[in-house]
C-alpha cells in the first residue's frame, strides 16, 4: 500500500521518514517530495509498505509528533490527469460566442 504522509517538518528527509515507518515492517520506499525549483521539502511524502504493515503503521502513527509536528497519514490516491476532460459549451471557441448581457 502506498501511503500519503502530510504535515511533515521541512527538515524531515527520506531517511527520517523511512526510519519512522521501519518499526512496523519492511519499507519498500519512502520519499519526501521537494520543490523542483528550490529543492526545499514541500511538507509531504509517500511511504510504501505491504498492506497489513501499512495499516498497522497508519493507525499507530496517525497524529504522532515528528520534529514538533503532528503527522497525518492516509492511503495515497492514484494521480489523476490534470488535463481538462470535461465537455465545453458547444459554442466554445467559435467566433462571437460571447454571451450577451
Amino acid at each position: 500500500m502506498n501511503m500519503y504522509v502530510s504535515n511533515l517538518s521541512f527538515n524531515t528527509g527520506d531517511a527520517e521518514l523511512q526510519e519512522l515507518f521501519e518499526g512496523f515492517g519492511t519499507v519498500i520506499s519512502a520519499k519526501v517530495i521537494a520543490d523542483r525549483e528550490t529543492g526545499r521539502s514541500r511538507g509531504f511524502g509517500f511511504v510504501e509498505m505491504s498492506d497489513a504493515e501499512a495499516r498497522t503503521a497508519m493507525s499507530s502513527l496517525q497524529d504522532k509528533q515528528l520534529e514538533g509536528r503532528a503527522i497525518n497519514i492516509s492511503e495515497a490516491k492514484p494521480r489523476t490527469n490534470k488535463n481538462f476532460t470535461g465537455s465545453f459549451n458547444e459554442n466554445y471557441g467559435k467566433k462571437n460566442s460571447y454571451s450577451k448581457w
